[in-house]
């Protein structure tokens, strides 16, 4: 099957783009999305990703991890909506459909800001964090990034028997100063480190904000391998946040087409 697809980056984490609005990838397998993303044989990628026709919104986002599975990608979604704009999508606010229900989005002064969905809920697991911001993360705070091996760490924890069966993408975080972190991410579905992960950037701000009861309204500047985001909240209260929004850059990199 002859594939014609973009590819997009947004903070390192890069992503195959389909425009199946028209169906036409809609018998793609789990099988020809690893053998697409794959770094040698395939274009390489974290994800690839499908920008379908949907009734709820204005398109959907279906995001597919390298190894075939599913799950929501906040990088990846801001990607999708500056793809969706080479499509005649108009992006400057709109709202898109994905795994975990409506997202808003725009595109202001050169980036995508997106809306994730609120957050009511985490779980401590000894002074470590458990957080569910479209995918679930497992988020530790450490005095010196430089001495830590997320690889290692993150196979760790993620194969742990609390969590391999459903698996869990796993963060290392570094506070360099007030409001600014520096994150490492393991990613379930690539099973490695990633430059970045937008939903993982999200759940370590979110973990910040409770550990230094940060209420109302807050922006965090975030470091990562590929590049830098911004993740701002309201958070009513210990826990429970509102108005999230993952703020970064997103790029087209090439297209081409390709046989699998």
């Amino acid at each position: 099957m002859k594939f014609y697809f973009s590819k997009y980056q947004g903070t390192g984490n890069d992503f195959v783009m389909l425009d199946n609005l028209n169906g036409n990838y809609n018998s793609i397998t789990i099988q020809q999305i690893q053998q697409i993303c794959d770094r040698r044989f395939g274009v390489g990628a974290d994800g690839l990703i499908k920008i379908n026709s949907s009734k709820k919104a204005a398109f959907e986002v279906e995001y597919f991890n390298s190894d075939g599975s599913k799950s929501f990608c906040g990088n990846g979604a801001r990607c999708a909506v500056a793809f969706a704009e080479t499509l005649g999508i108009d992006i400057y606010a709109t709202t898109f459909d994905a795994i975990d229900g409506l997202h808003h989005a725009e595109k202001k002064e050169g980036v995508i800001a997106l809306d994730m969905l609120d957050v009511a809920s985490f779980e401590r697991i000894g002074n470590d964090f458990n957080i569910h911001t479209g995918s679930p993360h497992y988020i530790r705070f450490v005095n010196d990034l430089s001495e830590s091996d997320i690889v290692s760490f993150g196979r760790e924890i993620r194969y742990s028997d609390k969590f391999v069966s459903e698996g869990i993408n796993v963060n290392l975080v570094q506070e360099i100063a007030s409001k600014q972190l520096i994150v490492y991410t393991y990613e379930r579905g690539v099973e490695d480190e990633t430059l970045s992960c937008g939903t993982g950037v999200t759940a370590a701000v979110l973990a910040y904000g409770i550990q230094n009861d940060l209420l109302n309204q807050n922006t965090v500047n975030v470091k990562v391998k590929g590049g830098e985001l911004k993740v701002s909240f309201n958070q009513l209260k210990h826990g429970v946040f509102q108005n999230i929004q993952l703020i970064g850059p997103a790029h087209f990199v090439f297209k081409g087409e390709l046989n699998v």
